[in-house]
């Protein structure tokens, strides 16, 4: 399957958008941070500063394709994580509550895969 120079653009750019502005949130929004704080992380506070400086550094690199496969790892860490934390209960209720739950986070684990995959 080929993709288009101008598809990977865009995936890059709907990519970036998601995790610079996820980065932003939680930088600068108290009930964001307080959010992610709640997840019963080891070391919360060093976990929220590790994930906001990823997501928006790694954003910004994806942004003006630059090592952009590098910066993809630690994204696709991030979000196999999120998925585990925040949507893996829902199992609990039915495979078709997790499926619609964790719809968004596994559109952009494919596309990070996507960007991985197809750069060098």
């Amino acid at each position: 399957m080929s993709i288009s120079f101008s598809t990977m653009k865009l995936i890059r750019y709907v990519v970036a958008y998601v995790f610079i502005i996820s980065g932003l949130m939680k930088l600068l929004n108290t009930e964001t941070a307080n959010h992610f704080l709640s997840f019963g992380l080891p070391y919360p506070n060093m976990m929220l500063k590790l994930v906001i400086i990823l997501e928006i550094g790694c954003g910004i690199f994806i942004l003006v394709n630059k090592s952009v496969k590098t910066a993809t790892v630690p994204l696709i860490a991030i979000m196999i994580a999120a998925i585990l934390i925040t949507k893996l209960p829902y199992l609990n209720s039915g495979l078709l509550n997790f499926a619609f739950y964790s719809k968004l986070d596994m559109v952009i684990l494919v596309l990070l895969i996507i960007l991985y995959n197809r750069n060098p």
